[in-house]
């Protein structure tokens, strides 16, 4: 049982390494980077020249807020990460980013995040 796991934790690894070797955020276009936990996502507007986090967000800053309807709770909340993290960037004048999905496909929670992102007026 422990070589399945281990074999699973490697290849979400090399996936990760092979995404971020092809992304790199910069000041005028920072990445937006994703994680997400079994409960909860997060993302962040890294500059990687600097190696700062311009901008993040997460569902647990939400709080009550409005979310518009996109299918199952998780996914909602992570639309609605998405607008709360444009609005940010809005607020320091980001308009253009660079997506990283890191390690997780772009499905779900991550591609919800990304349309959160669009409709809220980021452009990748």
């Amino acid at each position: 049982m422990k070589n399945i796991f281990k074999f699973n934790k490697d290849r979400k690894t090399r996936r990760q390494r092979r995404v971020r070797a092809k992304i790199k955020g910069t000041k005028e276009r920072p990445r937006l980077a994703v994680f997400r936990s079994h409960r909860h996502i997060y993302a962040q507007l890294i500059d990687d020249d600097k190696a700062v986090t311009l901008v993040s967000f997460c569902d647990r800053e939400l709080k009550g807020k409005e979310t518009e309807p996109v299918g199952r709770k998780k996914e909602k909340s992570a639309y609605a990460v998405g607008l709360g993290l444009a609005a940010k960037a809005e607020k320091r004048k980001i308009k253009l980013i660079v997506f990283d999905r890191g390690r997780y496909k772009y499905h779900g929670r991550v591609k919800a995040l990304a349309e959160g992102a669009r409709k809220g007026g980021l452009n990748f």
